[in-house]
């Protein structure tokens, strides 16, 4: 465990971060139940950003000109990942944008073959290109939060262009570079046999089969998504996954905010996401559930990144 200034600490979750305090929040969570994931919060709105890439869906919220926060799902995901969070962080005062990501969902048309000069493949360099894009969109820095493949994009943004930045979290990091499937827990030896053709077949098998239990709500709203998401993002993806940039040393030497969040039953270890917080000098929280603490979790996660912008 660190603390915000990179101090070692012991291995609890910093007061008032994580699960570590009962509060409103966390009986907000606890009682999450039958959550409508397509529904659009009152006061949000549609909206299409036109990337490098091509569009990509957005759903924002928040009074224009207010501090701002972006908010990255990774691969399979989408901008309903954050559904629950974007009111929170819009009544405390921040102007709030989610996207899906190119190939993801509504923004499946967004793809290489939109790049001058085209190209045959999704890389790092384009989805990189698109979160500077939504950065240099608007004046002076944002808070940028990056969940699973996008928290790698968003250290690559980061290490491209610090001054737009005015914290970085990493929602369940890929704790890891190089191959970052080998650390998970269990299946991590056998990653190193799998190609991203496979690993995206069975990524998405695992994903329609429930393996991981998601209530019967969830499952209905992520099996509608991959009616639109592109196969060959998701196989990209995955095989950018086995060769991840090692950026420890950049964002340890960096003096913004940094926080590492993560579901005590994540794909990875808590010893490895704990060593990783450490290595780049960030507070790092820990939150009940699996890989996706923004659904599971949303009301602390939300009231932890108050807590974190607040202190900038």
């Amino acid at each position: 465990m660190v603390a915000a200034d990179g101090d070692a600490q012991d291995d609890r979750d910093p007061e008032g971060f994580g699960s570590a305090l009962v509060d409103e929040a966390a009986r907000r969570d606890a009682a999450l139940n039958d959550v409508d994931w397509a529904a659009v919060p009152a006061g949000a709105t549609r909206g299409t950003f036109d990337a490098p890439s091509g569009p990509l869906a957005t759903l924002s919220m928040g009074t224009p000109g207010n501090p701002r926060v972006l908010l990255i799902p990774g691969a399979t995901g989408s901008k309903e990942d954050f559904v629950l969070m974007l009111p929170e962080l819009a009544a405390a005062g921040y102007s709030v944008l989610s996207c899906d990501i190119a190939g993801q969902y509504e923004s499946a048309a967004a793809g290489p073959e939109n790049l001058v000069p085209p190209r045959a493949h999704y890389d790092y360099e384009l989805f990189s290109n698109d979160l500077v894009a939504m950065l240099d969109a608007e004046e002076g820095p944002a808070h940028v939060v990056g969940y699973s493949f996008a928290a790698i994009v968003a250290q690559l943004a980061f290490s491209r262009r610090p001054e737009k930045f005015s914290s970085l979290t990493l929602i369940s990091c890929p704790p890891e570079p190089g191959h970052s499937f080998r650390g998970i827990s269990k299946i991590g030896r056998l990653s190193t046999c799998v190609n991203g053709r496979v690993g995206a077949a069975l990524m998405i098998w695992g994903i329609r089969c429930n393996v991981i239990g998601v209530d019967r709500n969830r499952m209905r709203f992520v099996n509608s998504r991959f009616r639109f998401t592109r196969r060959a993002s998701v196989r990209d993806i995955l095989g950018l996954m086995q060769h991840a940039p090692d950026l420890r040393a950049a964002l340890a030497a960096a003096s913004l905010p940094k926080f590492v969040a993560v579901g005590e039953h994540d794909l990875w270890p808590l010893a490895l996401h704990r060593a990783f917080a450490q290595s780049i000098g960030a507070r790092i929280a820990v939150y009940r559930g699996g890989h996706s603490p923004s659904e599971t979790s949303p009301y602390q996660m939300s009231r932890d990144l108050i807590a974190l912008y607040a202190a900038v």
